[in-house]
């Protein structure tokens, strides 16, 4: 049997002193062949990152050893490119430059344009040839990891260590990266070790999945084999029986990691008291001023049954330097008491617009908003929002940053019901034992948690959530989406949440609403979501109809990518699909 390019054996990395050392990684065994491609999976904070630093020799294991073609590692090598998270780019240098520096270093024996042809050759690979004279203050995120990617395949190494490379980016730039990298590594057949917290990532790509069990000592587990054939297509995967049950198995293997890890629920369960919130002061108009007509049709008797919620030509128009430019245009949607809608499309597109007119941060520009029968005309406290930074205090504990709302909307309950309501929601999303914690001693996904019990503690009417998870890790996002429907299921408070991602859009979601490209964005689509609840992940994953309405997702989001507006027979054709999934539901109902 040959012998791996790289085998980590008996690996262990612990940090600070001895008597509270923090165990990072222990025991670790893991040989890697030449050719093969191996995504490791697993939590934040279990040692990934660690792990790839131990094989790209940057630091040196406590105990045990790394061997590349059987030597023992003792630092970084040119044999053992690495890309990392983060891009790492001299901001003064231009793409050219950033990659020809790393050419220069390793190809000294190669003549001047030699060296230039290889950076060439890896510059044009990752699609950046019209960008090569630009620096990374003129790249977006997605074309400076594809810079970063070019200057480790142009060092030519003989593995290549990945560190969550396309972590930073948003949901559908990811994708799109994802397939480029795909491409890439059929060109390349590089040795490759991934580390990445996204499970379809890992399947579109590697060979291999290992897990991490979670921390502290973490370890690898249980590893699955990817026996499907390449090249694999992200549309085609969803009818591919052995991605659905591949992705089934380790997506229930790590929820089953993630409920072993030690929890932080609190102790004692509180009852919520029964308090009632202020209702916002109703607008002054002077005498002579009429209210808007959108007002007015909308409070007339009989035209808010089912409409709770009602969007009514909803328009948003920017001043700019050369004219006005419409970002989004007669947003026609009523929303049911208690649905949850969430609005999924592609960047630029105008759905965080939507949401900024609806919660009242941003003027709109033409035609209405009404919550309840009343008029959108500036922020109130019965719309509370949920924004992809938590936005909290950092000189005070999770506690206080909940009491700050609380204080505001409850200004007659007692100090003993204001403290009920802050420790009920708090314990909810899990933070019983952290309540007096700083903000700034909370990793992300706890900060989120804050934010999250901040709004359900508002009692609103309308919770507005504009991607709560997009800076999480996709592990993270599940545990919290997880969160947020339980506290919805408590509270059936009208909500809509934008996102990019499309699981989170079907698990979460009554409808999915679809928005065509910007500028003058539209509704382009509506999806209803037949799943019963409660929903988990693992649930809808075994459910017969759950990857019918995933395909209709990436079909929809297909046909708009890149700015394109799809035929009238590109969107009959997804219709079509959807009448064939409503029919056959029909007929499993019958049945049933």
């Amino acid at each position: 049997m040959a012998e791996p390019i790289l085998q980590l054996s008996n690996a262990s990395k612990h940090f600070g002193d001895a008597m509270a050392a923090s165990r990072v990684l222990t025991d670790v065994d893991l040989k890697v062949d030449e050719g093969e491609f191996i995504a490791i999976v697993g939590f934040s904070g279990t040692g990934k990152t660690t792990l790839i630093n131990l094989l790209a020799g940057l630091i040196e294991p406590d105990a045990g050893g790394v061997l590349f073609r059987g030597k023992e590692v003792s630092g970084p090598g040119p044999e053992r490119g690495v890309v990392f998270q983060s891009y790492s780019l001299l901001p003064w240098l231009t793409v050219a430059g950033n990659v020809g520096l790393a050419v220069d270093s390793v190809h000294v024996a190669q003549s001047k344009t030699q060296r230039r042809d290889i950076a060439d050759k890896y510059i044009d690979m990752v699609g950046l040839s019209h960008a090569r004279d630009r620096k990374p203050a003129e790249l977006s995120g997605g074309m400076r990891q594809r810079v970063a990617v070019a200057r480790a395949l142009a060092m030519q190494p003989e593995i290549l260590l990945m560190d969550e490379p396309l972590s930073a980016l948003d949901a559908l730039t990811r994708a799109n990266l994802q397939d480029e990298f795909a491409a890439i590594c059929e060109k390349e057949k590089k040795t490759i070790v991934l580390v990445t917290n996204d499970v379809d990532e890992a399947i579109l790509l590697a060979d291999r999945i290992v897990a991490l069990t979670p921390g502290p000592d973490a370890t690898l587990g249980r590893a699955f084999d990817v026996n499907i054939d390449r090249p694999r297509e992200r549309a085609h995967l969803n009818s591919n029986e052995a991605f659905v049950r591949l992705r089934a198995d380790i997506t229930s293997h790590l929820l089953e990691l993630g409920e072993s890890r030690a929890g932080l629920a609190g102790n004692r369960e509180i009852v919520l008291p029964n308090v009632v919130p202020i209702s916002p002061k109703a607008r002054r108009e002077a005498p002579d001023e009429t209210p808007p007509e959108a007002y007015r049709s909308a409070s007339e008797p009989g035209t808010r049954d089912g409409r709770f919620l009602e969007f009514s030509k909803l328009t948003k128009i920017y001043p700019t330097p050369k004219g006005p430019l419409t970002v989004v245009e007669n947003v026609d949607l009523k929303v049911g008491k208690g649905e949850f809608v969430t609005l999924i499309g592609h960047s630029g597109c105008g759905k965080s617009t939507v949401l900024s007119m609806c919660a009242g941060l941003n003027p709109i520009s033409g035609g209405s908003v009404v919550l309840d029968g009343k008029h959108v005309e500036e922020a109130g406290p019965e719309r509370a929002v949920v924004f992809q930074a938590p936005s909290l205090m950092p000189w005070m504990t999770a506690y206080d940053n909940v009491r700050l709302g609380v204080d505001q909307v409850y200004p007659d309950a007692s100090d003993g019901e204001k403290r009920d309501v802050v420790e009920y929601y708090l314990s909810r999303v899990g933070l019983g034992d952290a309540m007096e914690r700083y903000a700034d001693e909370l990793s992300n996904g706890m900060k989120q948690r804050v934010g999250i019990a901040r709004a359900f503690a508002l009692s609103p009417k309308l919770l507005l959530l504009d991607e709560p998870f997009g800076m999480l890790d996709s592990l993270t996002r599940w545990e919290l989406q997880d969160v947020l429907m339980d506290v919805w299921a408590k509270t059936n408070v009208t909500t809509i949440c934008v996102t990019h991602d499309v699981d989170e859009a079907i698990l979460l979601a009554d409808r999915v609403v679809m928005m065509s490209n910007g500028p003058r964005a539209r509704i382009g689509n509506i999806m209803e979501v037949d799943l019963p609840r409660p929903r988990s992940r693992k649930t809808l994953l075994a459910h017969p109809d759950y990857y019918a309405y995933r395909e209709e997702l990436l079909e929809f989001l297909e046909a708009y990518e890149g700015g394109a507006d799809p035929t009238a027979e590109q969107l009959a054709a997804i219709a079509e699909k959807r009448a064939q999934r409503i029919e056959r539901q029909r007929k499993t109902a019958m049945v049933a």
